[in-house]
């Protein structure tokens, strides 16, 4: 015979109501505040992945289907190297997180002119800001290391004059002010321990460090794998470069041991800061890839191994982890490239290094969904799909040990 409810039911019944609301309610928040993260802020960076979305090219797609590939792709960190009008009205109310960058054209004016500056934000941020969700400017690209002086002199005071204009906005707190680095800052990279800036830069990075680790700005480096075994294939393992099953180097100052290039890379850069007099500054990759195609001349390039090298490095990415030197400093990436660029000059690879093809099909397949089927596709990888699997029954679980004493509740309360 069914329970039948005795006196005082409706106290019962609202105990019940209660103790059900606050058993269930917190990890229904804690679920999702692991990948939903709070719109009071602006943070430059969500999770450990983003993409560069470069566009010297004549047969992309419309800035709108971009921002419905990156979506079905599940990217949330885009990096583009301008401030081009039609992105950033693409971008409006995607929540996508967008970095728009200076090229280094307008640099020498903008370190002589400070009006030039807040020009430039009036007329690429103001108009856009929050809708399109703008959360770093990028101030030149591999400025340092080029060989143009003038350029390299410019920086600076670049730098800070758009700082300057962005305090007077109000978004100096809000939108990340940085300048990515190419590895011809190090005057040398092996073994990490060993890294060093170069001396003749450091007239220009003394500043421009001290100025971003009062701002807390990252480190941004590109990081190319590729490039160095490219560079040298007759000495670098290439199992090395691709994370592959190797036997790594052991850096003989910290006995650390390195089973891929990617985080000797990395740890590179730390020890260079830490040289410097900056231990404390955070390192992120503005760049790395694998070209999927390339000359007879350029070791390495090609389709298995731009696919591997790409899979391997979002699997690591995915794990949330930091380097053997700063274990503790989650790894951060912007991988290059979304698309296939015909018009880039240079070597064949210049062309060869995008996720998808200008038609939105997948081109370096890593198990990323695009805008059309590719008759190369194939499934994700074992480990992403096993990654997602954990994930699922995690969510499970904790709603299961929500449900529980409710349910233990609901019958002692029957009873």
């Amino acid at each position: 015979m069914a329970p039948r409810w005795k006196s005082g039911d409706g106290r019962r019944r609202l105990l019940l109501l209660l103790c059900c609301c606050l058993l269930a309610f917190p990890c229904h928040a804690q679920v999702t505040n692991v990948s939903h993260r709070s719109d009071q802020a602006i943070h430059s960076f969500v999770g450990t992945y983003g993409i560069n979305y470069g566009r010297i090219a004549d047969n992309l797609p419309p800035p709108e289907d971009v921002v419905r590939l990156l979506k079905l792709a599940r990217i949330r960190n885009v990096k583009i190297y301008d401030a081009e009008h039609k992105v950033l009205d693409a971008f409006r109310g995607s929540g996508l997180n967008l970095v728009v960058a200076i090229p280094n054209e307008f640099l020498k004016d903008m370190a002589a002119n400070p009006s030039k500056a807040m020009d430039w934000l009036n007329e690429n941020v103001q108009p856009y800001y929050p809708s399109t969700r703008i959360v770093g400017i990028t101030v030149g690209n591999e400025v340092l290391g080029g060989g143009d002086t003038g350029l390299a002199e410019a920086l600076v005071g670049a730098v800070v004059n758009v700082h300057d204009a962005l305090r007077m906005l109000g978004l100096d707190r809000k939108i990340e002010l940085s300048t990515p680095h190419s590895e011809a800052v190090f005057a040398n990279s092996y073994p990490p321990s060993s890294c060093v800036f170069r001396g003749d830069l450091m007239v220009y990075l003394r500043p421009l460090l001290d100025f971003f680790s009062k701002t807390g700005a990252p480190f941004y480096v590109n990081a190319y794998p590729f490039l160095a075994y490219m560079s040298d294939p007759s000495h670098i393992d290439i199992n090395y470069a691709l994370f592959k099953p190797n036997s790594g180097i052991v850096d003989p100052k910290t006995n650390l041991h390195y089973d891929n290039m990617f985080e000797a890379q990395l740890d590179a850069a730390y020890f260079a800061l830490e040289a410097a007099g900056y231990p404390r500054m955070e390192v992120r990759v503005a760049e790395t890839g694998w070209a999927s195609a390339g000359d007879a001349t350029e070791a390495g390039a090609g389709m298995v191994n731009a696919v591997t090298y790409n899979r391997n490095l979002r699997k690591r990415l995915f794990l949330r982890k930091g380097t053997p030197y700063r274990p503790n400093r989650v790894a951060k990436a912007y991988i290059f490239a979304l698309f296939n660029e015909n018009l880039k000059p240079g070597p064949t690879t210049e062309r060869h290094y995008g996720l998808f093809k200008p038609d939105g099909s997948v081109s370096i397949n890593i198990g990323l969904k695009g805008l059309v089927a590719s008759s190369a596709a194939a499934p994700p990888p074992p480990s992403l799909m096993a990654f997602k699997r954990v994930r699922a029954w995690g969510w499970i679980v904790q709603y299961a040990a929500a449900l529980l004493p409710c349910t233990l509740i609901f019958l002692a309360l029957a009873t």
